[in-house]
């Protein structure tokens, strides 16, 4: 079996491959218009080949801007045999192009809601997922999809809560705070990686380098002055989005998470939005509670794998 990264003389070969959907997120047009813009590209595409036939294709997908990949979006099989032990070396491969010391890969699978009630898609992804455990992404997180739109109305917005802008290191700091004690798991693997500073610092950056407006970014306070949490009115290359928003802990318990995320709300609708995007870790209950009072709607689930705590 030879691994290697594809050219523009693959094509038409992976969009045989990728024609068969299944569980995964690529499709022929989003495939041609994310090579097109650098969401996918070729040293980021990669496949197996046997007798000189590609039998195996895992596309990655990264942002427009970045140097590397993010997560792997497909993993297709056109072999005769298993195709896990296939799919986990690709993985491998795919993975051992990252720098060192980063954030370690993740593969994004995004299924509809009640997906455990459909065998099809039971089938589909629990090799995908035994690829990816043996490829060292062994932990899962199952994440809620949720996303406004104007038809759904705007939420009233807070009158308890006043909001204002404040620099990168004011940032840094409310990050740092509400971050320990987070129930979002890819947070709590940054902190296990890099510490809480250093994950901190991680999200002010990561969120820098979006396509968001950091200029929307709010601290926010009660009438008192004293400071409750942050909201972050973001977008990525899909549109715009919930970025993050915290509230301290000593302040966690009076609903303080539904005003900020009506303001993140009300300051992207007031740019244009016609959609927002939304994601919360299944297990983050009080959050997923907030988007389904300011009329957010869960309209499926998106599963990570990624390498485990430590």
């Amino acid at each position: 079996m030879n691994i290697r990264t594809t050219v523009e003389a693959d094509l038409d070969t992976l969009l045989a491959l990728i024609a068969d959907q299944s569980v995964n997120t690529v499709t022929l047009e989003r495939f041609q218009q994310f090579l097109a813009s650098g969401a996918y590209r070729h040293e980021w595409t990669w496949v197996a080949e046997e007798d000189g036939r590609i039998t195996a294709l895992a596309v990655w997908w990264g942002m427009e801007q970045f140097a590397h990949p993010l997560a792997i979006d497909g993993l297709y099989y056109a072999g005769t045999g298993d195709p896990v032990p296939v799919w986990a070396e690709l993985i491998k491969h795919g993975t051992a192009s990252f720098p060192a010391g980063h954030e370690g890969p993740e593969y994004h699978i995004f299924l509809p809601n009640g997906w455990r009630d459909r065998p099809d898609v039971v089938a589909a992804l629990e090799p995908r997922l035994q690829a990816a455990a043996a490829a060292g992404l062994s932990e899962t997180t199952e994440r809620l999809r949720y996303e406004w739109t104007p038809a759904d109305g705007l939420p009233a917005r807070s009158t308890r809560l006043r909001f204002e802008p404040a620099d990168d290191e004011a940032f840094v700091d409310v990050f740092r705070r509400v971050i320990e004690g987070s129930l979002d798991a890819s947070t709590a693997r940054a902190v296990a990686r890099v510490g809480v500073d250093g994950a901190a610092r991680e999200e002010v950056e990561l969120y820098r380098s979006l396509p968001g407006d950091r200029s929307w970014w709010r601290l926010a306070y009660d009438e008192a002055g004293a400071l409750i949490g942050f909201a972050v009115p973001s977008a990525n290359n899909g549109g715009p989005v919930v970025g993050y928003l915290g509230v301290l802990a000593e302040h966690r318990g009076h609903r303080y998470s539904d005003d900020l995320l009506a303001e993140i709300t009300h300051v992207l609708a007031e740019q244009g939005a016609e959609r927002i995007g939304a994601d919360t870790d299944l297990g983050n209950k009080p959050m997923a509670a907030s988007f389904e009072r300011l009329h957010y709607r869960n309209f499926a689930v998106r599963v990570v794998a990624s390498h485990p705590l430590g």
